[in-house]
């Protein structure tokens, strides 16, 4: 698997893979013109994401509705020994559609928790930086 990354002007990065461009920009406070999310917006909502099409499917196979069906993200952040801001917690709600089952309370939490994003994050991949002319 590739992935291009290009720099289209400005403070603009963007990542091609599939036939798709992903478009990130910094804030306009961070010398950007705020036309996009920022990379790190987009990792967080990537675990958010991976985590509703676990639950999303969870439903889906049950023949559960998903009308009301959502997760609300929360991201709580600390200060590191150097005062950099930290990400220290993530927290997911699942708001359960009217009549979800009972019984099913427990495993769509663990269907959540399946999520390959916070597997990757639990157990992270080698990185190698290279740089060629």
């Amino acid at each position: 698997m590739e992935m291009k990354i290009t720099f289209p002007g400005g403070k603009k990065v963007n990542a091609e893979m599939g036939g798709f461009v992903i478009q990130t920009d910094q804030p306009v406070e961070g010398g950007g013109a705020g036309s996009a999310p920022t990379p790190y917006d987009y990792f967080l909502a990537s675990l958010g994401t991976c985590a509703g099409i676990y639950v999303l499917s969870f439903c889906q196979l049950r023949q559960i509705a998903t009308e009301g069906l959502a997760i609300t993200q929360r991201m709580e952040f600390d200060s590191d020994q150097d005062g950099r801001k930290i990400l220290a917690k993530i927290i997911m709600d699942i708001d359960l559609p009217h009549g979800f089952p009972e019984k099913y309370r427990n495993a769509i939490v663990k269907a959540a928790e399946l999520c390959t994003v916070k597997k990757v994050l639990m157990d992270p991949p080698e990185f190698e930086i290279n740089a060629h002319l």
